[in-house]
């Protein structure tokens, strides 16, 4: 059996297996045909998973060279990705020549984009937890807020003093307030030296007689002056 004849065959069972998914593009000078693949988890009305068009076209010495290999009509798929794809199934053509391999192609990337889901979705199940956990270690703080010292709640309350002008009132306050007797013994240090030099000076109280000068003049019963 010749290349085309090879070739021809294998597009037959290619269209038996994949009926009504593959889709042959040209058959002059050689042939040329599409097959989808998407991953377990695609969705389209979600936009969910992977999906995309592996395209491939014979050369006049297929299967002893690989064939020409494109990927198209991809969705949730990179630049980057779809590059890393086409290089993949590159590779796997270069370890099958000498056989007929679109069929272990199409398998080996249909395997590949179901691993790259996988990886993403949990990638970003995992993105999606971090954000929520950041999310409720913030609102906790909120509610915890900063922990209270002896300093902090003193720097704290002169500012809110400054603040509501507080300590201006307190000032003025003061200022228009008399200072009672025990406010001003206790700023006043002359009244506690006075009282101090009162007492060094004795005990001796002086009297001034003269207030006890009219004492005989006055009228008191003696009797009075026994019952007390």
């Amino acid at each position: 059996m010749d290349h085309k004849e090879e070739q021809s065959s294998e597009v037959e069972a290619l269209d038996s297996i994949y009926c009504g998914e593959m889709e042959i593009l040209s058959t002059q000078p050689l042939h040329s045909f599409s097959i989808p693949i998407k991953s377990d988890d695609y969705d389209e009305e979600e936009s969910s998973g992977i999906h995309c068009l592996l395209k491939f076209e014979y050369t006049p010495t297929y299967p002893e060279e690989i064939p020409i290999i494109e990927v198209e009509d991809v969705e949730n798929l990179d630049e980057s990705k779809v590059e890393e794809l086409q290089e993949f199934l590159i590779q796997q053509a270069s370890e099958n020549l000498g056989m007929v391999m679109i069929f272990t192609l199409v398998s080996a990337a249909q395997e590949w984009v179901n691993t790259l889901s996988d990886n993403m979705r949990i990638r970003k199940q995992q993105a999606e937890e971090e954000k929520k956990k950041t999310e409720e270690e913030e609102e906790r703080k909120k509610f915890e807020g900063t922990r209270v010292t002896i300093e902090s709640f003193l720097a704290w309350k002169q500012a809110f003093e400054e603040e509501m002008g507080f300590l201006q009132q307190r000032e003025k306050q003061g200022k228009n307030r008399k200072m009672t007797g025990k406010e001003l013994f206790m700023t006043d240090k002359s009244l506690n030296e006075s009282d101090l030099k009162f007492l060094e000076e004795g005990d001796l109280v002086k009297v001034d007689e003269s207030l006890f000068q009219d004492m005989d003049d006055l009228e008191i019963d003696d009797n009075e002056l026994d019952e007390d």
